[in-house]
């Protein structure tokens, strides 16, 4: 397979087209065999071409056989109408439109990986798309019951057990087998992925203090140790949350297992913010997305950041090298 590497558009009302843009014009500067292939309307390029002052040449392409390296490949969609700074059930359905045919192309084996520019939930909801992100969609798409939410960077690899639920849904959520299936699926990918042999995991508790064994609740010793009993070679705890970003323990494993969403977000990003990445782990096919939002505030103004989305690029292209050694 040629290095293509596929790009959507995101919400187009926020950040996602801009700062993919900026990325190409970096990119097309010194890689000279790479096919970038970038999937969103015409007259939404049109747009932030102008806004940054993108330099490169550029066509317009039908199919990803039709794509060359040193240049920028549009594989346009219908137009769609802009409204900066505002999600709308346009802009939810081109995100998704974008998304799904970046799926069918890298199912067909066309393409290595998939870079995702940030979507709006809330225009997915105004465009009857009833998905609470882009990680559900591609695990439906690829018919894949275990994956798993991995977020990428140099300081620390963390990954979640339960995704885009409400807290209140957490406990119920968890079970023994949810969690070696996240543990496993964790391990499988830091070996195959990432190229971490025999990785060292440390899993969170999911109450104060981790339960403080069954004083302030019982998801530990019922849920959390059974668990990792299967992984002691792997795995260690459940750690103290607070406790454990405190004193830097995460510096001592490969990866950290959390229980939900804000447990392990909230230090990742307060590390990361401008650089790291969302892998969807335990997938046939690879996709990386930058660690932040459409950012809607300042979208259209030509001074949002791209180096998340550079990350998720160069994450990409590691995990596909890795996976073509593997011969997957």
């Amino acid at each position: 397979m040629k290095n293509k590497f596929l790009f959507t558009c995101g919400d187009i009302n926020g950040i996602g087209p801009e700062i993919s843009i900026k990325l190409f014009n970096q990119l097309l500067k010194r890689n000279f065999s790479e096919h970038y292939i970038f999937i969103c309307p015409a007259n939404v390029f049109s747009y932030y071409q102008k806004l940054v002052k993108f330099s490169h040449p550029y066509k317009v392409i039908s199919n990803p056989d039709e794509s060359s390296p040193q240049q920028l490949n549009l594989l346009s969609m219908p137009e769609a109408k802009i409204r900066i700074g505002t999600p709308t059930k346009v802009s939810g359905c081109t995100a998704y439109e974008s998304l799904l045919t970046a799926i069918r192309i890298l199912k067909s084996k066309k393409a290595n990986a998939v870079i995702t520019a940030p979507i709006s939930k809330h225009a997915f909801e105004l465009a009857g798309i009833k998905y609470p992100g882009q990680t559900e969609i591609l695990a439906e798409e690829c018919k894949s019951k275990n994956y798993l939410m991995l977020f990428l960077s140099r300081e620390m690899i963390a990954s979640l057990a339960t995704i885009h639920i409400p807290v209140k849904d957490v406990s119920k959520s968890l079970t023994v087998k949810l969690l070696q299936n996240k543990i496993q699926t964790l391990i499988e990918s830091l070996n195959s992925d990432l190229g971490i042999n025999n990785p060292k995991i440390a899993v969170l508790g999911l109450n104060p203090h981790a339960g403080e064994q069954g004083r302030i609740g019982n998801e530990e010793n019922e849920k959390i140790i059974p668990a990792l009993k299967s992984f002691s070679k792997n795995a260690q705890g459940p750690f103290v949350p607070d406790a454990f970003f405190a004193n830097h323990l995460y510096k001592k494993f490969d990866a950290v297992l959390g229980m939900y969403h804000d447990q392990v977000l909230i230090p990742f990003k307060m590390m990361n913010f401008n650089n790291g990445v969302n892998f969807t782990a335990g997938l046939p096919i690879i996709r990386t997305s930058p660690d932040h939002g459409t950012a809607f505030d300042i979208a259209g103004k030509g001074i949002a950041d791209f180096t998340s989305i550079l990350s998720a690029y160069r994450y990409a292209k590691i995990i596909s090298a890795n996976r073509l050694h593997l011969g997957r």
